[in-house]
C-alpha cells in the first residue's frame, strides 16, 4: 500500500479507514437508531449473477440513466437516506430489467416501476428547500428536466421526490466530519469476497464512484471532462472487463479523469503500468520532459548500474520513454502534468527482474547499456528535494534554512529564535511536512492577523451544493521575524505542503521560489469499491481568501526556477541558489 499525503494529518497517511481496508461489516443501524436492510438483505453476497459479452447502444443509454437515477435516489429519497434499503443490492435487482429494456422508453417504465416499489412518500414538515445563500457550487440537477433524457412521467417522479425531501438533512451513506466538514463514507461496503469478473459489481463500482463525485466532490467543476460523458464512455469498459486486473485498470482510468492527485485506486497500484517486482535502483525526475537520473535509491546497487546523475534515459528495452509516458498516462491520476510526471518517474523503470536495455544521453554523448533491475524495496514515504542535513541550518552568517520534512511543532520556537537577526529565512517545502506547523510557524512571520485561505464544504440537505466558509488567518506572535522569507516548492509539494505554502506566503516579505506544486489540497475522504478496492477524493475545497482556486492550479511561484540537466550533473540545487540570491539582492 502506498502512503499518500493528506492536509489535516501530521504524517503521510494510509488512504482508507480500517473497515474499508478489511471489508468488515458496517453498522446496521441508521442515524435515528432504526435497523437497516444490511441485517437481512444478503441476496447478492455471493455475486450479482450479471454477465454479458457485449453491450448495445440501448443498454449503454439505459445504464447511464440508471446510474444517475440510482445515485439521485441514494442521496434524496427519504427511505434510502434513512438506511431503509440495501441500496447496492437494489441496483443489482433492477439492473437485469434495465439491460433487457429495448429502448429508453422501456427503460423509463422499469425505473418508474422501481421507484413506485419504494412506497409512497410521507409528508415532510418542513420539507427541504433548495440550496440558497453564498454558494460555490449548486447541485447539478438540470438533467431532472431534460426531456431528451427522461420521459415526462419519470421526470415528474424524480421532481416529486426532490420536493418532498425532509429538512432534517440526514444522510445514511454519508456524514460530514465534525469541525472539518469533509464527507465520511462509512457504509460503502468493499465486497472483498466477490469473485471477479462480476459485471454487476463492476458497474456498482462505477456508479458509486461517479455519484460520490457528482454530489460530494468539492472540485467536480475542475475535472476538465464532461462528467456525464465519463459515465457513458466508461460503462462498457468497466462492465466488460474480463478479469480482476483489467477491472482495476479500467477503474483507474475513470478515477484519473477526475484529475485529482489525491484520488487514485490506492489499493491497486501494483497493476498500474509498468508492472513487475524489480526496478533500477536509481532516482528519476522529469526535467524538461526528459527522464533524468538524479541519484541512487541504494548506494551500492545504484553505483553498480554505472548510471550517473544527469544521465537522460531515452528508451527502455527499445521503447522511447515518450512513447511509454503516452501509453501509461490514462492510468495516472493527477491534478496537473507536474504531479503526473512525478509519479511516472517513480515507477518508470519497474519491470521483470534481470537485465534491461537502456539508451541514455550523457552530456553530448548517446550510449547504450544493459542494466540489472533489482527487487523493489518499500519506501518510507515520498522522495523529497530538500537539502540534506539537519532541520535547521545556517547557510553562511546571513541566511537561515529550515526544512519541514523533519520539523517538529515543539521545536518551532527554538528554530525561530536561532534564525533571529539573519538577513533571510529559507523554508523548504519541497517535501511533505512532518507535522502540521501552519499556525505555529506562521505566527512568527506576520505582524497582524492575516487571512490566507477559505474553504468550501458540502451540504447534507442539498447534495451537490458547496458553501463558502469564512477565511482562516495567521495571528502574530511577538516579535515577528524581520528578514526576507523564501518558500521553496516544486512538484512534490502536495496537500498539507501546499496549504502550508499558501499560509506562509502571506508574510510581508515572503516569496515562493520554485515550480508549480501538485495541485491537490483539502482533507481526504476515503471510501471502498467492490472487490476490496479503496480510493479517496479531496473532501473540502481550499481557496485563497479572494476565492482564487488551488486545485489543479497548485501554488504558483513568485520566482519560477526549475532544475536543469546541467545543474543535476554538477550537483547544484538551483532552486535553493535562486532563493539565496533573492535574499542577498539589494
Amino acid at each position: 500500500m502506498k502512503w499518500i499525503p493528506c492536509l489535516r494529518l501530521a504524517r503521510w497517511c494510509m488512504p482508507a479507514i480500517a473497515f474499508l481496508l478489511v471489508g468488515a461489516a458496517p453498522p446496521v443501524l441508521s442515524q435515528d437508531g432504526r435497523h437497516t436492510a444490511f441485517e437481512t438483505d444478503h441476496e447478492f453476497d455471493a455475486g450479482s449473477r450479471i454477465a454479458f459479452d457485449a453491450m448495445t447502444p440501448a443498454q449503454v443509454d439505459n445504464l447511464a440513466v440508471l446510474g444517475k437515477v440510482w445515485g439521485f435516489l441514494k442521496y434524496h429519497h427519504p427511505l434510502i437516506t434513512a438506511g431503509g434499503r440495501q441500496w447496492d443490492y437494489e441496483l443489482l435487482r433492477v439492473m437485469p430489467r434495465m439491460l433487457a429494456a429495448p429502448d429508453r422508453a422501456a427503460g423509463d417504465v422499469v425505473l418508474r416501476d422501481w421507484i413506485a416499489g419504494l412506497g409512497a412518500l410521507a409528508d415532510c414538515d418542513p420539507c427541504a428547500v433548495p440550496a440558497q445563500g453564498e454558494l460555490h457550487l449548486r447541485p447539478a440537477l438540470q438533467w431532472l428536466d431534460d426531456d431528451g433524457l427522461l420521459g415526462a412521467g419519470l421526470r415528474a417522479d424524480l421532481r416529486h421526490i426532490y420536493l418532498r425531501r425532509p429538512a432534517s438533512a440526514s444522510q445514511f451513506y454519508v456524514r460530514l466530519q465534525e469541525r472539518v466538514g469533509n464527507p465520511v463514507f462509512e457504509y460503502e461496503i468493499a465486497y472483498e469476497n466477490i469473485a471477479l469478473p462480476d459485471a454487476g459489481f463492476q458497474l456498482l463500482a462505477l456508479f458509486r464512484f461517479w455519484n460520490i463525485i457528482e454530489y460530494w466532490a468539492p472540485y467536480r467543476d475542475t475535472t476538465g471532462d464532461n462528467w456525464d460523458d465519463v459515465l457513458r464512455q466508461s460503462l462498457p469498459r468497466i462492465a466488460l472487463a474480463r478479469d480482476r486486473a483489467s477491472y482495476q485498470l479500467e477503474m483507474m482510468a475513470v478515477i484519473a479523469r477526475l484529475h485529482d492527485t489525491h484520488a487514485n485506486l490506492w489499493s491497486s497500484l501494483r497493476v498500474r503500468p509498468p508492472v513487475g517486482e524489480c526496478h533500477l535502483p536509481v532516482k528519476l525526475r522529469f526535467i524538461d520532459n526528459s527522464a533524468v537520473v538524479v541519484g541512487y535509491r541504494e548506494a551500492e546497487a545504484g553505483a553498480a548500474t554505472r548510471l550517473q546523475a544527469g544521465d537522460v534515459i531515452a528508451s527502455l528495452d527499445g521503447v522511447p520513454v515518450a512513447q511509454l509516458v503516452a501509453a501509461w498516462r490514462p492510468y495516472y491520476a493527477a491534478s496537473n502534468e507536474a504531479a503526473r510526471l512525478r509519479d511516472m518517474a517513480g515507477k518508470l523503470t519497474t519491470g521483470a527482474c534481470g537485465d534491461t536495455r537502456l539508451q541514455i544521453r550523457r552530456g553530448q554523448q548517446d550510449m547504450e547499456m544493459t542494466v540489472q533491475r533489482v527487487p523493489v524495496k518499500r519506501q518510507a514515504g515520498p522522495d523529497t528535494h530538500d537539502r540534506e542535513g539537519g532541520t535547521f541550518q545556517r547557510l553562511g552568517d546571513d541566511i537561515a534554512y529550515l526544512k519541514l520534512s523533519t520539523l517538529k511543532r515543539a521545536d518551532v520556537a527554538a528554530h525561530m529564535a536561532a534564525a533571529a537577526g539573519s538577513r533571510g529565512l529559507i523554508i523548504d517545502i519541497r517535501n511533505y511536512p512532518r507535522e502540521f506547523v501552519v499556525f505555529a510557524l506562521g505566527a512568527y512571520l506576520v505582524d497582524r492577523p492575516t487571512e490566507f485561505a477559505r474553504f468550501t464544504k458540502g451540504d447534507l440537505g442539498n447534495p451537490g451544493a458547496f458553501r463558502w466558509s469564512g477565511a482562516v488567518a495567521l495571528r502574530p506572535q511577538a516579535p515577528p521575524y524581520a528578514g526576507k522569507v523564501m518558500l521553496l516548492v516544486d512538484e512534490v509539494s502536495q496537500s498539507q505542503a501546499e496549504y502550508t505554502a499558501m499560509a506562509l506566503r502571506v508574510a510581508p516579505r515572503a516569496k515562493v521560489v520554485g515550480s508549480t506544486t501538485a495541485g491537490a489540497d483539502g482533507n481526504i475522504s476515503p471510501f471502498s469499491l467492490p472487490g476490496g478496492l479503496s480510493t479517496l477524493i479531496s473532501g473540502i475545497g481550499v481557496f485563497y481568501p479572494d476565492r482564487r482556486p488551488t486545485q489543479r492550479v497548485g501554488i504558483i511561484p513568485d520566482i519560477e526556477v526549475r532544475p536543469t540537466i546541467a545543474g543535476i550533473r554538477a550537483g547544484r540545487d538551483e532552486v535553493l541558489e535562486a532563493a539565496i540570491a533573492e535574499i542577498r539582492r539589494q
